[in-house]
């Protein structure tokens, strides 16, 4: 299906690009923005902000709808980079930056999934940057409760887990994955730090219903979570699931407004809205 003309994004100016792609390369960081081929990064970049990806760029997961290589059956990952927390640490203070995502590939491979490179990050920025507010983007931990609860008791501002697509269509863009799951990861955050704010992420275009998202809204709504981000399914490469509906931007609206009178505080409804796009923007003020 053509892109329609909405789906264009703010490319930001070359010269801010390239400071901000210098120092990721020079500090063998990945982001989700290059990783996920995000179509915002020209204008995060611009802003001299990226989302920090940890523990490698190769996945263990095998969801339909992501860029993010997923790793070879049978062959084994790296071990987590011991020095990559410090490295992030130092990028973050370079950047100047107060507000902070920090998201990963899933590891089931690894005893504690990663968890605990999670904390280590968070630990090493605040030793150089003691005033940064850290966001989490974590998998789903497979529902492990003391897994979520050391990164939850690392004192993120937010913490986010996308649920990315409505009940019925789960197991075709998101294999190893689980509704159930993903609202129980949610649930769990809640019960062991009520006062933590708590986010996922939708993506349209599967061929999933309006009646179906309000209904997703609802059980995010029910465990907790009060900050929501939906954009546009954009397929990354012809192996990649198609798009099934380009939802136009009075659409967008239409859901965040309905989001809006369910009681979420913080919503982010338009094509391009990816999971941490503007989030210190969003959430930063109010943390």
């Amino acid at each position: 299906m053509p892109k329609p003309p909405w789906l264009h994004a703010n490319l930001g100016k070359a010269s801010e690009i390239s400071e901000v792609q210098r120092l990721v390369k020079q500090n063998r960081i990945h982001t989700i923005c290059e990783e996920g081929r995000c179509p915002n990064r020209g204008e995060c970049y611009a802003n001299r902000t990226a989302t920090f990806l940890l523990l490698g760029a190769i996945c263990t997961r095998r969801c339909a709808f992501c860029q993010v290589e997923q790793v070879e059956r049978g062959k084994p990952l790296l071990a987590p980079d011991a020095e990559e927390p410090q490295r992030i640490a130092s990028a973050v203070q370079t950047l100047g930056l107060d507000y902070v995502v920090l998201t990963s590939v899933a590891r089931d491979d690894l005893p504690d999934q990663g968890a605990g490179h999670f904390v280590r990050t968070m630990q090493a920025i605040r030793q150089l940057n003691p005033m940064v507010r850290i966001e989490v983007l974590t998998p789903d931990f497979r529902g492990d409760r003391q897994l979520i609860a050391q990164i939850v008791q690392a004192e993120p501002v937010c913490y986010n887990h996308n649920i990315e697509t409505v009940r019925r269509l789960q197991q075709p863009v998101r294999r190893g994955a689980s509704y159930a799951r993903s609202l129980q990861v949610l649930a769990t955050v809640k019960q062991i730090n009520p006062s933590l704010l708590t986010k996922s992420g939708l993506m349209l275009g599967h061929g999933e219903t309006l009646a179906e998202v309000v209904e997703t809204l609802g059980d995010l709504y029910r465990v907790g979570c009060r900050s929501v981000t939906i954009g546009q399914y954009l397929q990354p490469s012809l192996s990649h699931l198609p798009v099934q509906k380009y939802w136009t931007p009075e659409e967008f609206s239409e859901i965040g407004a309905i989001a809006k009178s369910m009681g979420f505080t913080h919503v982010s409804s338009a094509p391009l809205v990816r999971s941490s796009y503007h989030a210190s923007r969003e959430l930063g003020s109010s943390c």
